[in-house]
């Protein structure tokens, strides 16, 4: 039961789209019409305004993290031993948690199951979780980015190799697993961007998609 309530929660919490809402409150319409339709950060900049982008960067990236660490301070502690670093905490069911918020922005229940596409869920959940490894995601998609100056391929790299980064810090087979299963997550959610990057379509950071580009991405 423990952890059925974290996950639901961690859910409920990454459905919250703060993309969509700070562009209703700031007078910005609905985010779902505007670029691609997206209602993560990437699509909020496209409107113009980069603080309210950078605001949805951090209440995104947050959803995640805040699902782990109040499951972390929630639940009752319990040791459980795992190689290089010990928990003091149900790890299991803030692992859970962390889960249910990225799968959360990708597919909230408020907007018919259509939501982001949980980069930024995803490395929130992982500092808070599993810091090295997180620690170790944003700076492998900073550094992708530097060399290919493509989002997407940096995102779908530095997310890709989360389960084999958690493996050799921690030898955790269940925490390899989430991984594993965040990353499948995010590459389906990818799938556009995966089909123009193997047709040489995909935009590079800084230039701007055309149209039927943005259309086509959810």
């Amino acid at each position: 039961m423990d952890f059925f309530i974290a996950a639901l929660f961690g859910y409920l919490l990454g459905s919250i789209p703060f993309g969509l809402v700070l562009c209703k409150i700031f007078g910005l319409g609905d985010i779902r019409n505007i670029g691609s339709g997206n209602i993560g950060a990437t699509n909020v900049l496209r409107t113009g305004n980069k603080p309210l982008a950078l605001a949805t960067l951090l209440l995104d990236s947050g959803k995640g993290a805040i699902a782990v660490l109040i499951i972390y301070y929630a639940t009752p502690l319990a040791t459980i031993a795992v190689e290089n670093q010990p928990y003091s905490a149900n790890f299991n069911a803030m692992m859970l948690a962390g889960l249910g918020a990225i799968i959360g922005h990708c597919y909230p229940i408020w907007l018919k199951f259509k939501g982001g596409k949980g980069v930024a869920t995803t490395l929130g959940t992982l500092l808070a979780l599993a810091w090295p490894v997180g620690l170790a995601a944003c700076g492998i998609w900073f550094l992708s980015a530097l060399a290919f100056r493509i989002s997407s391929l940096a995102a779908l790299i530095a997310v890709g190799l989360t389960p084999v980064i958690s493996h050799h810090i921690y030898h955790d087979p269940n925490l390899s697993a989430t991984c594993a299963l965040i990353a499948a997550i995010v590459y389906l959610k990818h799938r556009e961007n995966i089909k123009r990057l193997f047709a040489g379509q995909e935009p590079k950071i800084g230039k701007k998609k055309n149209d039927a580009q943005d259309k086509k991405e959810t």
